[in-house]
């Protein structure tokens, strides 16, 4: 009988461990979410994060600018023959080759981040050699898809996330 009230001890016993680590462990996660949990963006930060753009008080041929997320942002309504001109360049001779295509889900629109990625200025809309943006810090030119033609800047105009909401509207972020 000592031998079955020695298992009956240590069944009891390996029972009260182990309720006692779940309830730990349930301790330690109810305990740590608010810790995790507060860590996340708060709504109002959330919300800089992504802007509505309406489109359609755009004229062609004109340029707006937003801010997002601290860095202004160019929205262009490029014209038939922005867009073609923008389609004939030959990629090959560009610093940083990328086709016009690639870099627009409208042809219409062409979406940038407005910062030179020389060293951060801010260039200027419808300037330079190549009618598109043209940074006078450091002379850097940008086509009319955004693309570094001539000047130290080593790469394109950035494109942020973005998607079009309806044929006039777009959600950056």
């Amino acid at each position: 009988m000592t031998t079955n009230k020695k298992n009956k001890n240590k069944t009891r016993r390996s029972f009260i461990h182990q309720a006692s680590g779940a309830m730990g462990a349930v301790a330690v996660v109810s305990a740590g979410w608010p810790l995790v949990d507060q860590m996340n963006p708060s709504k109002d930060v959330e919300a800089l994060s992504k802007v509505e753009i309406d489109l359609a008080e755009i004229a062609e041929g004109k340029s707006k600018t937003v801010m997002w997320r601290g860095k202004p942002l160019f929205i262009k309504h490029r014209t038939d023959a922005e867009i073609k001109e923008a389609q004939k360049v030959d990629v090959s001779n560009l610093p940083h080759p990328q086709k016009d295509e690639e870099r627009v889900k409208n042809p219409k629109f062409l979406v940038l981040i407005g910062v030179c990625t020389h060293l951060g200025c801010v260039p200027a809309s419808d300037k330079g050699e190549y009618r598109g943006w043209f940074c006078p810090c450091h002379g850097s030119h940008y086509d009319t898809s955004g693309r570094i033609r001539k000047g130290p800047a080593p790469t394109n105009l950035e494109i942020p996330p973005y998607e079009f909401t309806n044929e006039n509207t777009i959600l950056v972020g």
